[in-house]
């Protein structure tokens, strides 16, 4: 089996790619990807793309249609990650986000991929106020990277797909967790970070917001069942909420889950911060009765202690480990020396080439 995983030099794609070389070893891996976080890595010995059958370079919206020869499967990660940049980049975003992936998922059903894996977001809520949200709920995208989540599952619903690839939406609750190139930009991180560098968390809402999460490590495990789903289990196309109802917390007892084990860690929580509108609980049924034996199994209290390892383990004092981790700093990092444009591609060959190096000395 050939695998093509887009993005997989981001948070979650090292990741993906060594569950599934764990779980698949027989599977041809490929990775695809621009190269922006390429060498933002986190006590990452030996490099996490060894294990690919090779890691091709490139922008997503320019992604050659000869690489899907022979390809059977597609775990489309690639994608401007989070609100902050799509509020920086908010056409780029529109543009990598659902232009990019609408076209890649018609390159692929034309080629004959059999499988088209598509990272959404629960975040396509929005402020949801009442029972937990159900894929059949209402949605209220909030921001330029919901909006981009929406278009794209709309556009894949009425692709021009005759050969009946299966197409499969993982509405991801928020990420958390562990990761060769980590993020401090997610909220679990962030506390985690704040509470063993500076012995305080600081929230900036009320602290009331819902959010669901979900490690890095159960997202690989969705991701190997979508890979694999078939038709029958859910329809041709199928969008899915992808987590566990038990993850459903509030912003303020996420804050006190760190605490708790970071100890002498304070929470200051900004009581007359004005509501913040991106809050939804999520009912996570669907995906439990379609994947009985791919649930999350990674509790929270796991998920922080894997994360304080890998800080301790770094030795990075905060502003480096912020700069190398808060994806908006790293873009802002390659802009202001000129590596990229203002529509996020490089300027040069040479650009990616200089990356591509960099990375090999990792």
């Amino acid at each position: 089996m050939r695998i093509l995983i887009t993005g997989n030099m981001g948070y979650v794609g090292p990741v993906v790619v060594a569950h599934l070389h764990e779980t698949m070893p027989d599977a041809e891996l490929i990775g695809y990807d621009t190269g922006f976080y390429a060498a933002n890595l986190i006590n990452a010995r030996p490099l996490p793309e060894h294990v690919l059958a090779r890691q091709e370079f490139g922008d997503i919206r320019d992604l050659p249609a000869r690489l899907l020869s022979g390809v059977d499967a597609i775990v489309h990660l690639a994608a401007i990650s989070n609100d902050p940049m799509g509020q920086r980049f908010e056409d780029e975003t529109i543009e990598i986000n659902q232009s990019a992936s609408v076209r890649l998922a018609q390159l692929a059903a034309d080629a004959g991929v059999g499988s088209f894996v598509f990272a959404s977001s629960c975040s396509i809520y929005g402020f949801a106020e009442g029972e937990p949200r159900r894929e059949e709920d209402d949605l209220n995208p909030l921001t330029a990277y919901a909006r981009s989540k929406v278009g794209t599952e709309r556009a894949l619903a009425r692709l021009d797909n005759a050969a009946g690839m299966t197409i499969t939406c993982l509405r991801f609750a928020t990420a958390c967790g562990a990761s060769p190139r980590l993020r401090l930009d997610l909220v679990l991180n962030d506390f985690v970070a704040s509470a063993l560098l500076n012995g305080e968390i600081k929230v900036l809402s009320d602290g009331t917001p819902w959010r669901p999460l979900i490690d890095v490590a159960d997202m690989a495990r969705a991701v190997e069942w979508a890979v694999l789903r078939r038709p029958e289990r859910g329809g041709r196309f199928l969008a899915v909420n992808t987590g566990s109802d038990s993850s459903n917390r509030q912003v303020a007892t996420l804050a006190r889950a760190v605490a708790d084990i970071v100890t002498h860690t304070t929470i200051s929580i900004n009581s007359d911060a004005p509501p913040d509108k991106r809050s939804y609980q999520v009912d996570f049924g669907l995906f439990r009765a379609l994947a009985p034996n791919h649930q999350p199994r990674v509790d929270l209290s796991v998920s922080i202690a894997a994360l304080l390892t890998d800080l301790i383990a770094s030795r990075l004092p905060e502003p480096v480990l912020r700069a190398t981790t808060v994806r908006l700093r790293n873009l802002e990092e390659h802009l202001d020396t000129g590596r990229i444009g203002d529509d996020l591609r490089w300027r040069s060959r040479a650009q990616l080439e200089t990356m591509d190096a960099r990375l090999a000395v990792q």
